[in-house]
């Protein structure tokens, strides 16, 4: 038995659908990166455990109107830098009031 012919066409389309899931799959996983740092920070300088964590970036994420991976992402430039825009300083502090000991300690030292 002789395995069908494909369309060349059909076959293209499917290559390219999969280069599209391939990109898509990556952007996930350099994403989940970005968002499992953040919540190492929240860990280890607000002190709360890894769940009330991913908590408080969702809350900061839901109460700014920013995108949970845009909010981690704001969270990692601080710790390099120390630089946060205001609005998310403020509802990262309230929502680690609510959900931990401290509030979020002043910026690193250079």
């Amino acid at each position: 038995m002789t395995p069908a012919s494909s369309d060349p066409s059909d076959e293209a389309g499917r290559i390219f659908e999969l280069q599209e899931e391939v990109e898509q799959l990556k952007e996930a996983v350099a994403s989940h990166a970005v968002v499992d740092q953040a919540i190492g920070m929240m860990v280890a300088l607000g002190r709360v455990t890894p769940d009330e964590g991913w908590e408080v970036l969702k809350e900061v994420s839901q109460r700014t109107n920013i995108k949970l991976r845009n909010v981690a992402d704001f969270i990692l430039i601080w710790g390099r830098d120390g630089r946060m825009p205001p609005e998310i300083r403020v509802e990262l502090e309230a929502a680690l009031d609510r959900h931990g000991p401290t509030q979020i300690p002043e910026a690193p030292s250079e």
